[in-house]
């Protein structure tokens, strides 16, 4: 539009509106849920000494004659564990915490794109209150010297008191206008400077009526600019995390398959601690297979086929809104 007020205005959308840093530490929060949920691919590695002094009982069924009952247990060690994705739950889960994220990033650019917009509409509307301020100031500059002339008229005799009491009225009706539309143009004012995160107290925009030639929107546009809306890819990101969320749920049919590993040194001595002797180590598998809940995980898995179907229908539902919204202006 030109105008560098309004330039200056929407500049400060991007680093002072409160709103659309909310947006963006929520998208940034997504995000690193995203890797979060893929460090669960990686097997988990832990290490750590432990040095311990132990007591034995003289009765207990571990003592023999002669051995001490008191002796030192050193050791210094690691564990490490992984579960193989065999069926999908783990890359399920990071393919919906990508499409949670990407969703975010939608709602923070449709936030950022309906402040600009609000913005500018709300500027624009303030503008045109000028332009109508003026046009009832001068209005009322006309009743003002109508009322005097209808009682210069009625001191001569020419005019009545019904002359008189009609130009009254009808200056006092535009006064009155006049000052609804200043109240309403204080309240746009504050809108501004609310989306700017201004100071109220403290801002304020000279009058200025609108002059500016504002630019021609086409009837016609492109249906594919649709795609190009945030609120639309938000709908569509999240109906392919909710089908994300069936192959989580339908994982749970299968057995969970862990491996582990455990190795060190162990000595009752700091001089043998570290050495070849000294060495252990364990390797081992486990799997695992619910026989029996009930029922729950056919439940779960039927929600997460109807929370799907629920967001495809928000999908839709957004791109018809989309159309809704591009023909209303036009009609």
């Amino acid at each position: 539009y030109q105008d560098p007020q309004l330039n200056q205005l929407e500049e400060r959308i991007a680093t002072d509106n409160q709103t659309l840093r909310q947006a963006l530490e929520t998208y940034l929060a997504a995000r690193d849920q995203v890797a979060a949920a893929r460090s669960a691919l990686y097997p988990r590695l832990s290490a750590g000494p432990s040095v311990a002094r132990d007591h034995i009982s003289s009765n207990g069924p571990s003592y023999a004659a002669g051995k001490p009952t008191g002796y030192n247990d050193l050791i210094v060690g690691g564990q490490a564990s992984w579960e193989p994705d065999f069926w999908g739950r783990i890359r399920r889960t990071v393919e919906a915490a990508r499409e949670n994220s990407q969703a975010s990033a939608a709602d923070q650019a449709n936030i950022d794109l309906s402040l600009h917009a609000g913005m500018a509409a709300d500027y624009f509307q303030l503008r045109g209150l000028d332009s109508e301020i003026k046009l009832l100031d001068a209005t009322v500059a006309d009743l003002e010297h109508q009322l005097d002339l209808a009682e210069r008229r009625l001191d001569g005799g020419v005019a009545t008191g019904v002359d008189v009491a009609q130009a009254k009225t009808q200056l006092e009706t535009v006064r009155a206008q006049l000052i609804d539309v200043r109240v309403a143009r204080a309240q746009y004012e504050h809108a501004i400077g609310t989306i700017a995160n201004l100071k109220l107290s403290e801002f304020s925009i000279p009058p200025s009526p609108l002059d500016l030639p504002l630019p021609k929107v086409p009837v016609g546009v492109p249906s594919q600019l649709l795609e190009r809306r945030p609120d639309i890819a938000a709908a569509e990101r999240r109906a392919a995390a909710a089908n994300a969320q069936i192959g989580i749920a339908v994982s749970a049919f299968y057995p969970t398959i862990n491996l582990t590993g455990e190795g060190g040194f162990e000595s009752l001595h700091f001089g043998t601690w570290i050495q070849g002797p000294s060495a252990l180590w364990t390797l081992g598998a486990q799997a695992t297979q619910l026989l029996f809940d009930a029922g729950q995980r056919r439940a779960l898995t039927d929600q997460a086929r109807h929370a799907y179907e629920a967001q495809v229908a928000a999908y839709r539902n957004s791109i018809f809104q989309a159309f809704n919204d591009v023909e209303d202006p036009i009609g």
